[in-house]
């Protein structure tokens, strides 16, 4: 399946830069899979769509405030975002660097001064790096990049954030994303609740977000695309939930494309069960959906595995006409964007 089959023409002015002031005002395009209908709304009408009896599944994970400045011996900037720890001790990262030609092995990255420098191990090619973090023996290395880094933002927003909390979660406790699972920045607090008085159940799940969220389709062909690895977890009290949403008619509400490919990484024989540890599940047109009947989503980036995603969900030709007339329209697109809902 050809990659160029998931492009579309987007003007960059559509790309939102910043958060709404409210997290619910986004707007809402929903699209039903059976008729190719699309629908306009307002967010904060989600619950309109749903039955009570349903389940809403979020992802919980909160991104980890990963990018790390400094400067090398001898002077000269860098920067480094810390993807994935090697081990136990979250002192070996999986990282991206910049400048990335400049980064050999055996130089330190000093972030501050006598608490935290980054010495890099292997240069990996394409800007990745593996590297090691050099601090006092009595700190506590998360605590310390919590401490020290910034939240890193995707590649396409160019300004800083005012409040960094809005690229969390108003749920997110549980850290260890390199990117946010942008379907669940539109709740609120109020609107959990609300979700959850009209007979939603609301249920979590942890899926820790790598950077592959970003990569572009690589091949020519879609099947040809590495997907890399996420640690992920499924609870034994959310596939009890599920599977009796399930039994009694209930629909399964995905909300981001974390969470689909989470559930259905852990849907087996028939019904979802608990799960721990990796997922590279990549799924595209052609694949049997067996646990999600309702996603909400984003507008993602033209030839990117998300899209696919959303594409095998709802049909090519049916998101990318939505996807078109979201364009003519003036949606805006992507994290800070609003948002998609199929039914």
């Amino acid at each position: 399946m050809r990659a160029d089959l998931f492009d579309y023409e987007l003007p960059p002015g559509l790309i939102a830069q910043r958060p709404l002031r409210r997290r619910d005002a986004s707007r809402l395009l929903v699209l039903e899979r059976e008729s190719g209908r699309v629908v306009h709304g307002r967010f904060a009408d989600l619950a309109g769509f749903l039955r009570e009896g349903d389940i809403a599944v979020f992802n919980r994970s909160r991104v980890r405030r990963a990018r790390l400045t400094g400067k090398l011996k001898g002077g000269g900037k860098a920067e480094l975002l810390l993807l994935k720890p090697l081990d136990g001790e979250a002192l070996r990262w999986e990282a991206l660097g910049r400048p990335a030609r400049r980064l050999r092995p055996g130089d330190r990255v000093k972030v501050a001064e006598g608490r935290l420098e980054a010495e890099v191990l292997e240069n990996l090619g394409g800007g990745e790096l593996r590297v090691e973090l050099v601090m006092p023996r009595e700190a506590d290395p998360e605590e310390l990049i919590e401490e020290l880094g910034k939240v890193p933002l995707p590649p396409y927003i160019k300004e800083e954030l005012a409040d960094p909390e809005r690229y969390q979660t108003v749920f997110a406790d549980s850290i260890g994303s390199a990117a946010a699972p942008t379907a669940g920045l539109h709740f609120t607090a109020e609107m959990m609740d609300a979700l959850r008085e009209g007979g939603v159940e609301t249920g979590f799940l942890d899926l820790r977000i790598g950077l592959d969220t970003f990569r572009p389709l690589q091949e020519g062909e879609v099947e040809g695309h590495p997907i890399h690895a996420e640690e992920m977890e499924v609870s034994e009290g959310l596939c009890l939930a599920v599977n009796r949403v399930r039994a009694g008619g209930g629909r399964v509400l995905a909300v981001g494309t974390t969470v689909v490919r989470a559930l259905e990484t852990a849907w087996r024989d028939g019904e979802l069960r608990p799960f721990r540890g990796a997922t590279d599940l990549f799924i595209y047109p052609g694949y049997a959906f067996r646990c999600v009947d309702l996603l909400l989503t984003n507008l993602h980036l033209p030839r990117s595995t998300l899209l696919v995603l959303v594409c095998a969900f709802a049909g090519r030709d049916e998101v990318l006409a939505a996807y078109r007339e979201a364009v003519r329209r003036g949606y805006r697109f992507f994290s800070f964007g609003d948002a998609m809902l199929i039914i």
